[in-house]
């Protein structure tokens, strides 16, 4: 009778099991070689026509240029003339409270000023609302406070000004082409192998026996005497079978999983670099301003 034991002893599994594994680590290795030619060849421009991408030489970096508008001086909405400021010319004399600032004249609307006085005299107007649609500066009066001598100022206006369109200047952008792209760092995260060896042994023996027994009489009488005869018939039959039933079931299941790993600190300083060198530069004058 087989021996499960032995048969089990005698399956290779260090080809079974590490077969798996040193191709695991090839594969590893080929995708290290990958991201080598990917970064010489998509990042980076060769000097040489050698066709060996392990010993080509690279140049400079690839660049990607842009070309865009950039605005250099926002619109500027239309505006109308206001009040500005006053300035007081002559305080005048006896106020006993602060006068009424009034504004006329000037082709606007909507301005209003308070008096400030000390000793008698007004000191200090202050714009309060600076009114709109004002073409020149308008005048300025007191009124009220009990004065005996009125003030005397004169009003200061900003004019308004047609409205302003943003002005845009082109820009050409230069950035290196490996800060675009996702650079593929493939690493294998997970190697499972799972073997399963099945072997079933049955020792048999089977007997069969047939016996088998045939009798038939036969009788016959005379008026003194009679006669009998008696057949049997008999047979024995046995047949023995024996031998041995060996069922083998193997199985082997490789699972690998593999991910997207971070970037080397290398590359990554290397980028770093290459991200500092993106350039922005003026490609042509400003727009001229259209009024």
């Amino acid at each position: 009778m087989p021996n499960p034991g032995q048969e089990l002893a005698s399956i290779d599994f260090e080809s079974m099991l590490g077969g798996p594994l040193v191709a695991a680590v090839h594969a590893q290795a080929q995708a290290a070689i990958s991201t080598v030619n990917f970064i010489k060849e998509v990042g980076f421009k060769k000097i040489t026509n050698d066709q060996d991408p392990e010993n080509a030489e690279t140049g400079d970096p690839i660049y990607v240029t842009f070309k865009y508008p950039k605005e250099v001086s926002p619109y500027q909405p239309a505006t109308t003339g206001t009040v500005s400021s006053v300035a007081v010319t002559n305080g005048g004399a006896g106020y006993t409270s602060a006068p009424t600032v009034a504004f006329t004249g000037g082709g606007g609307t909507g301005a209003t000023a308070t008096a400030t006085i000390s000793g008698g005299a007004v000191v200090g107007v202050n714009v309060t609302n600076p009114g709109t649609g004002y073409t020149s500066a308008p005048g300025v009066t007191f009124t009220g406070g009990g004065a005996t001598t009125d003030a005397v100022a004169t009003a200061s206006f900003t004019a308004g000004q047609a409205a302003q369109p943003a002005q845009f200047q082109e820009m050409k952008l230069e950035v290196p082409i490996l800060t675009m792209l996702p650079i593929p760092y493939i690493r294998i995260d997970l190697v499972t192998i799972d073997f399963n060896a099945k072997i079933n042994s049955v020792e048999y023996q089977k007997t069969d026996t047939n016996f088998k027994i045939d009798a038939s009489l036969e009788a016959s009488a005379g008026w003194l005497w009679g006669s009998a005869k008696l057949k049997v018939s008999t047979s024995y039959q046995r047949s023995t079978q024996q031998g041995f039933n060996v069922d083998r079931t193997y199985s082997l299941n490789v699972s690998i999983k593999a991910v997207q790993d971070e970037m080397p600190a290398g590359m990554e300083k290397i980028l770093g670099i290459l991200e500092d060198a993106i350039k922005g530069q003026p490609n042509s004058a400003p727009a001229p301003v259209i009024t």
